[in-house]
């Protein structure tokens, strides 16, 4: 299949466009940005051959059976008595039954009888591609349950470009390579149970500040994310290619405009990038699929534009055959439960109880919950804790109890219940002046807001998790949940303060780090020479404001990990289980040294300006965000991408290259398949290496493989392989890297496809991007 050409000259010159032009006078009409983004036609075919080419057969003869208005039918979500999210109406004549599209990654949104998994961020914090399978497998087999078809996740975008960014937390990580690894990972885990996954977003929607159109003063439309080619390759759109490649089923694009050009109706990113360059054969939410109503966005206007020969028919049949392909695909045709069947549209009115949780799923609750906590300080080994010694254990911080409510309807449908529930429920709306709390003062949170929050089945506190543990123990136990300045027991153990970072869909964080909680935290450092300091964060989190102080002894970075995180920590902080998470992202010192991308790009229309209605957003510092800023500018992270301590240690010995005798020309000639051209997959590289625990735990270290490519304005090294093995003290294991053509090569803008770079590779091994105690090189 030959991909629709996409100039990427045409996509440097858009991001100038956004810089250059901030002078001159107010643009009022839409017109002025025609013709920056090419248009990409005629939409690629799907085709009947490949993996999909039996399901695309039969769609197509099913397809040839339907009148106009029900291919029309079919291309937008319709009423349903079922509580899906969206619905995608049924043909009772032909079989076809339709289809439950329901939210989101972390678990089933809006519905009771389901299991609250670990969010994309801790996730991407146990570095762990087995574990990201089975938390997607267990999923997937809830979702099938309920009588989902589609489940509207893994998210990939946000990648995390804006730090203070509100669901950055949904997905798993600010770098295309790690996030890479486990959407794919996640899309075979929730397909194999039959149900379709819907990656999203395509592409580059990295700011929930104006993201859809908005009344302030005069209309705005949603923002700009101007982004060059090489940038949206290399980063942006690079799991995507995993995505694809594992087979996802759908794919749903983004709200806000892409060089100008909102991203579901972007011609050069679907047709171009995607069914394009990328090889996707599925359904495409926006360009084939409108939701969550058809008739919302275009009512009988798409018959019309058929009978009328402006929308070819041949088009709208390639729309309805790709969601019908996935249909059959997935094998949703033969005894599959009946769609939105688990879902009822009312959860307090009296319903079926549908259970879709499973005994099976428990060991991967819990260590799904276990891998995603990073302690990133642990002086003078003040963890574990020893049971023999804890007399007395002092608790404080708003986070340690449950929310007092945990109940159907209200804010629970949003995961809002330790928040303001009415910023949650109107950031759905996109406003832009609402204030986004930057804490959840109301309880502990076991994940973040909006659409991708989960349905609490069962919520078990910190604090009743310790409780549980003091009890065994005959531990003293005294706490103060609303105290700003707590007493504190001089005698105490230890003293665990909880905290917490809220974000969620609709709108952005106002900041890294809140006043209330860092002073709360050193109030009682202050009073305890034990000091454990435990944030549940949806998102990056800044801790320089205490600690350097000499009585805060340990730093927990729990993130969100689902209904059984509490039971891990208490687990970890007692030795029970082992400390293994690693940062998915940057700490920095301070907020400014993220650069400009550290908060989103915001047009108030009162501040005037040319672009006042039309938000722009530029990524001017293309591929240098988060450790490769940090790197290219020589700054000196708190805590790197990739760290993490765990209760053991491990030597780093042995590295070994090897070179295979494959095809190394520059440019792949391979034909395009999923997940792009099909020598792009092809291994190059193998690097071994030995690892050796040291410690006295058997514990699991994330091997971290960083590559330096040759070539100008490129990273000083990114992120190109991780393993994660279990070793016993004293052993030593060995660890296999393989580097694929992708891997080692740059988006090449004039020749539209990824080069292989000639020079000087060098490669880095080690425990984060900053500790790497191997490094040799190789020639290609």
């Amino acid at each position: 299949m030959a991909p629709p050409s996409v100039t990427g000259f045409v996509w440097i010159g858009l991001l100038a466009a956004g810089v250059i032009a901030q002078q001159g006078e107010l643009i009022t009409d839409d017109t002025y940005f025609y013709g920056q983004v090419p248009a990409t036609y005629p939409t690629p075919q799907i085709e009947d051959n490949g993996p999909w080419g039996e399901a695309v057969s039969r769609a197509r003869a099913l397809v040839s059976e339907m009148t106009l208005d029900e291919k029309v039918l079919l291309t937008g979500g319709g009423p349903t008595t079922t509580g899906c999210n969206g619905f995608i109406p049924g043909i009772e004549r032909l079989g076809f039954p339709g289809l439950c599209l329901q939210d989101a990654g972390q678990g089933l949104r809006n519905t009771d009888y389901v299991s609250s998994f670990p969010a994309g961020m801790h996730v991407g914090a146990s570095w762990n591609k087995r574990l990201a399978h089975a938390r997607a497998s267990a999923l997937g087999k809830e979702a099938r349950t309920k009588g989902v078809n589609v489940l509207l996740g893994p998210a990939i975008g946000p990648l995390g470009r804006v730090v203070r960014g509100g669901r950055n937390w949904e997905a798993f990580s600010i770098d295309p390579y790690l996030t890479g690894r486990l959407v794919y990972e996640t899309v075979m885990g929730v397909q194999a149970n039959g149900v379709i996954t819907s990656t999203k977003h395509l592409v580059a929607q990295e700011q929930e500040t104006h993201r859809r159109p908005t009344l302030e003063g005069p209309f705005q439309e949603a923002v700009s994310s101007n982004v060059d080619d090489k940038t949206m390759h290399e980063l942006y759109l690079w799991p995507f290619y995993d995505a694809v490649r594992a087979g996802t089923g759908n794919v749903m694009c983004s709200y806000q405009r892409i060089n100008n050009t909102y991203g579901c109706q972007n011609s050069a990113a679907q047709n171009g990038l995607l069914k394009g360059q990328l090889g996707f054969q599925a359904s495409n939410a926006g360009l084939d699929v409108a939701m969550p109503s058809g008739a919302l966005f275009w009512a009988g206007n798409l018959t019309q534009a058929v009978n009328n020969g402006s929308v070819a028919l041949e088009r709208l049949d390639d729309m309805v055959t790709r969601t019908l392909a996935s249909w059959f695909h997935m094998g949703q045709d033969q005894d599959y439960p009946t769609p939105g069947y688990g879902i009822p549209r009312s959860l307090d009115t009296p319903h079926e109880v549908v259970d879709a949780r499973s005994k099976c799923a428990k060991p991967v609750l819990f260590q799904g919950a276990v891998e995603g906590h990073v302690l990133v300080k642990n002086q003078n080994n003040a963890l574990p804790l020893k049971s023999e010694e804890m007399k007395l254990i002092s608790i404080f911080g708003y986070a340690a109890p449950a929310p007092k409510v945990n109940n159907i309807l209200g804010f629970w449908r949003y995961g809002a219940q330790a928040t303001n529930g009415t910023v949650a429920r109107l950031g759905f709306g996109g406003p832009n002046n609402l204030t986004a709390p930057p804490i959840a003062v109301n309880g502990s949170i076991i994940g973040g807001g909006g659409s991708g929050a989960t349905s609490q089945s069962l919520f078990s506190s910190p604090y009743d998790a310790l409780v549980a543990q003091a009890y065994e123990d005959d531990t003293t136990l005294f706490y103060d949940f609303e105290s700003g300045t707590p007493a504190v027991n001089p005698t105490s153990d230890a003293c665990i303060i909880f905290g917490n970072v809220w974000a969620s869909e609709g709108y952005d964080r106002v900041s890294l780090q809140d006043e209330y909680t860092d002073n709360l935290i050193n109030h009682v450092a202050a009073n305890c020479s034990n000091t454990i300091v435990v944030f549940q964060n949806a998102g990056t989190r800044l801790v320089d404001a205490f600690a350097d102080h000499p009585n805060v002894t340990a730093i927990i970075f729990a993130h969100l990990g689902g209904q059984d995180g509490s039971k891990a920590l208490v687990s970890l902080l007692y030795g029970k289980s082992v400390f293994s998470g690693k940062l998915p992202y940057t700490v920095a010192h301070a907020e400014a040294d993220y650069g400009r991308a550290v908060g989103p790009d915001v047009t108030r229309y009162a501040d005037g300006g040319r672009f006042s209605r039309y938000p722009q957003s530029d990524f001017t510092e293309g591929v240098f965000v988060d450790y490769r800023h940090f790197d290219a500018e020589n700054i000196e992270p708190r805590y790197e991408f990739g760290f993490g301590l765990s209760y053991t240690t491990f030597d780093y010995n042995n590295l070994d290259i090897s070179i295979t005798d494959g095809d190394h020309d520059d440019l792949p000639s391979g034909p395009v398949v999923e997940g792009g051209q099909a020598d792009l997959w092809d291994e190059l590289v193998t690097v071994t290496a030995d690892i050796t625990n040291t410690g006295d735990f058997e514990g699991m270290e994330v091997a971290q493989l960083y590559l330096g490519i040759p070539g100008e304005n490129t990273p000083v090294r990114q992120l190109r392989g991780f393993e994660k093995p279990l070793i016993a003290p004293g052993e030593t294991v060995n660890v296999e890297f393989t580097l694929t053509r992708r891997d080692l090569s740059s988006w090449d803008v004039v020749a539209q496809k990824w080069r292989l770079q000639s020079g000087e590779y060098t490669v880095y091994v080690g425990r984060s991007s900053r500790d790497l105690p191997l490094q040799s090189t190789f020639t290609i």
